[in-house]
């Protein structure tokens, strides 16, 4: 099969998918149907901008047929005020009922953070998911000891993150790094790929967002990621694959209790120049 093949029965000759490419590698024929130019093997960054776009479903991409790419349904498109309230009750979640998430609904989570934009269409996160209560207590305590050594090595920086009150609160049996979660979801990536922090920090986010509709709650665990990108005991407790980084990490759970009111934040700073 070539790249893409077109059914010049239904085509309507639009045009869409040229218009629509970011590689550039698709023209327009003389007798008006879409083909790759050339070198556009090499060029195309495989991401289905042409099959979705396409409203005769007339273009077929080598790796994703359009028969395989589920249409949209209109019946699910929100409304503004539903996707308004839906991004204001986002709420970081630190308090969670003692209850496992089941490993069917970790692995719908992470293929949905899936769809997040990366870096050329690279999709180049990678991801680690534990739920096992003793590993995580020892990687709280490892972070613990990043903490430690940040007031004897780094002891501003390690004031203006308030670090020493973080020590006491797991010296009096709290888990201030990891909120006791049943799960957390590290993202990484190749720590010499200049797009991987952007889109790993964006495939969280699209999983925070996502774990609402399951049922679940989220925060971002940040003082784990400082000790997991600087910390040597933390890299290789974590033993994640030769040259990748931990790029952020999620805590997941069941919340142990709900929210009932939207929160005000203060106006956004706009330099308008229109």
């Amino acid at each position: 099969m070539n790249l893409f093949e077109v059914d010049t029965q239904t085509c309507d000759k639009e045009g869409i998918c040229a218009a629509v490419c970011p590689a550039r590698i698709i023209e327009i024929s003389e007798d008006g149907y879409p083909v790759p130019v050339t070198g556009a093997e090499d060029m195309c960054i495989r991401c289905g901008h042409c099959v979705a776009v396409c409203p005769t479903a007339s273009l077929s991409h080598r790796e994703m047929a359009a028969e395989k790419c589920p249409p949209i349904k209109k019946e699910l498109r929100i409304s503004m005020a539903q996707c308004e309230q839906f991004l204001r009750a986002r709420r970081s979640i630190r308090k969670y009922k003692n209850q496992s998430v089941p490993q069917k609904t970790l692995l719908e989570l992470v293929e949905l953070a899936g769809y997040a934009p990366s870096g050329h269409n690279s999709q180049s996160v990678e991801w680690l998911v534990s739920g096992n209560r003793e590993e995580l207590k020892h990687l709280a305590g490892i972070t613990v000891d990043w903490m430690r050594w940040m007031q004897d090595n780094m002891p501003e920086i390690a004031m203006s993150l308030h670090l020493d009150r973080a020590i006491r609160g797991w010296e009096d049996g709290k888990d201030i790094v990891l909120r006791d979660a049943p799960v957390v979801i590290i993202a990484h990536a190749a720590k010499n790929d200049r797009t991987a922090p952007t889109s790993c920090t964006i495939a969280l986010t699209y999983l925070e967002l996502a774990a609402s509709g399951m049922g679940l709650g989220c925060c971002w665990a940040g003082y784990f990621h400082a000790a997991a990108t600087t910390f040597p005991p933390m890299m290789e407790a974590l033993s994640l694959p030769d040259g990748n980084q931990c790029m952020g990490a999620m805590m997941v759970g069941y919340p142990k209790f709900r929210y009932h009111r939207l929160p005000l934040r203060k106006p956004p700073a706009i330099t308008w120049r229109l």
